[in-house]
């Protein structure tokens, strides 16, 4: 299991490697001058030399990766030019609310969509079958942005339940139960479309292991409903890995529009403003942050899929 691991580790270094550049490339080749959208067309020459060169914009596109690469391999990712603070200050706290916001998220999925999946394996024609297909198919074609302004207007504005945005209530002193107040509609809005794909793919591959020669078996030997669900459920736990991964990765980069919408100061708000401002250091910062954090996850969810089955310990 370790040598496996360690070979993961091994294909993540040039996997990083790419993404450094493809983040680098993408943000210096964006359209527009970010000197002019940080201190306006009518700035003094002197002031634009002087920002110009803080930036490093006179240099080759290849010496200012290589300067850029090579600080943030040593942790400094810059400085943010609209805040005048390192990046790596902002990117701290911003992460800490969007792995709070992606968790939360992510545990709506794993439960909703086992549950839903689970609803009709049994008996794919039977109504709770159909009906688990239909909420599945609802929540993967709900357009997110569309959700999230739907949830704020009714449970929001018109109910009055939750917040429409935030982390915290001003007149009440906050708190852990304030928090998690307003974390809900944020949660369900960035939870729909995965706890859909979650719930297809699931129940596809438990149905498929219920009606295999296994489960065939286990009901020969005599066990019980209850153990042949359980051993059925373990053998199809390898796909709610792939796809559970697959949709934790989809969280912590796909939640710009939601933390935009309920002002949740996570990293895709924070992106979203230092895109606005033409801010290079932090909209690579973050990307960068985005993209490392989603090879982790693969690099977790590969190795707890061969926790789960040995035979993938000799695929690499």
């Amino acid at each position: 299991m370790r040598r496996y691991l360690l070979r993961r580790l091994l294909l993540a270094v040039p996997t990083l490697l790419g993404v450094t550049v493809v983040v680098f490339a993408a943000v210096a080749l964006v359209p527009g001058d970010p000197v002019t959208a940080f201190l306006g067309p009518g700035a003094p020459a002197e002031a634009r030399e002087r920002l110009a060169e803080r930036l490093g914009l006179g240099e080759p596109l290849p010496v200012r990766y290589g300067h850029w690469l090579w600080h943030a391999l040593h942790g400094d990712l810059g400085v943010s030019v609209s805040a005048q603070r390192p990046v790596a200050d902002l990117l701290g706290p911003a992460l800490g609310q969007t792995l709070l916001l992606a968790g939360a998220a992510f545990l709506m999925v794993i439960t909703g969509g086992t549950l839903l999946g689970a609803l009709g394996a049994g008996r794919p024609e039977g109504r709770r079958a159909r009906a688990g297909r239909a909420v599945s198919t609802l929540t993967v074609s709900a357009p997110q942005y569309s959700v999230a302004l739907l949830l704020i207007a009714v449970f929001a504005v018109a109910l009055r339940w939750f917040p429409a945005g935030g982390t915290r209530d001003l007149f009440s002193g906050g708190g852990p139960a304030d928090q998690l107040h307003h974390l809900v509609l944020p949660a369900v809005a960035a939870a729909l479309v995965p706890l859909g794909l979650t719930a297809r793919v699931f129940g596809a591959a438990l149905s498929a292991v219920l009606h295999s020669d296994l489960a065939d078996g286990l009901r020969a030997r005599g066990l019980r409903r209850a153990a042949v669900l359980r051993h059925c459920v373990h053998n199809a736990s390898p796909a709610l890995l792939t796809i559970g991964g697959l949709q934790l990765a989809y969280l912590l980069e796909g939640v710009v529009f939601v933390e935009t919408l309920f002002a949740w100061p996570g990293v895709g708000r924070l992106l979203y403003d230092a895109l606005t401002a033409r801010d290079l250091p932090l909209v690579q910062g973050g990307v960068l942050l985005v993209a490392v954090a989603f090879v982790g996850v693969n690099i977790v969810v590969d190795t707890a899929h061969a926790l789960v089955d040995p035979r993938l310990r000799g695929a690499l």
